[in-house]
Parts: structure tokens; C-alpha cells; sequence
């Protein structure tokens, strides 16, 4: 038996409840550094400092959609890994 949020459970039902909890902590670490890094992308807005086109922009935008799109697809049965490096 094992002790978790309270509950006692049966010993192999702590591994199923670890994995979760890791996940959820994890996914939240690493979910809020994207967050702040496309907060930090979207200061390059700022055309007191920065020079930009609207190609420069679609490109930009073009390869982060289509990384979460790939990204989104390892959550689906049908996983196909790739890696890309983005270059203007």
C-alpha cells in the first residue's frame, strides 16, 4: 500500500498516480516557458528596436505552427518524429 493525495491504494496504483503527477507538473514547467518565450518573440514587435518584413513574420509564424503541429501529433497514435531548426 502506498499513501498518495490522502487515499491509500493498492501497491501497483501509485506508479499510475506518479506518472500523472509528473506529467502534470512537467507539462505545466514546461508549457509556462513557452508561454514566456513567445511573450519575449512577441517584444520584437517593437519597431523602435527591430526591423522587419511581413515575409520575415509569416516564416516566424509559419515554422512555430508547424512544430506545434507535429508536437501535437506525438499525442496521437499516429507518431511520425521529425526535427527541423528554424532559420530566416
Amino acid at each position: 500500500f502506498c499513501v498518495t493525495d490522502r487515499i491509500y491504494l493498492k501497491k501497483g496504483g501509485c506508479e499510475m498516480t506518479d506518472k500523472k503527477n509528473n506529467f502534470k507538473r512537467i507539462a505545466e514547467n514546461r508549457t509556462n516557458k513557452i508561454i514566456d518565450m513567445l511573450e519575449l518573440l512577441g517584444n520584437l514587435s517593437n519597431t523602435s528596436f527591430y526591423e522587419y518584413s511581413d515575409a520575415d513574420i509569416v516564416k516566424i509564424f509559419g515554422a512555430i505552427e508547424e512544430q506545434l503541429e507535429k508536437t501535437r501529433s506525438k499525442f496521437s497514435k499516429n507518431k511520425k518524429p521529425s526535427r527541423r531548426r528554424f532559420e530566416l
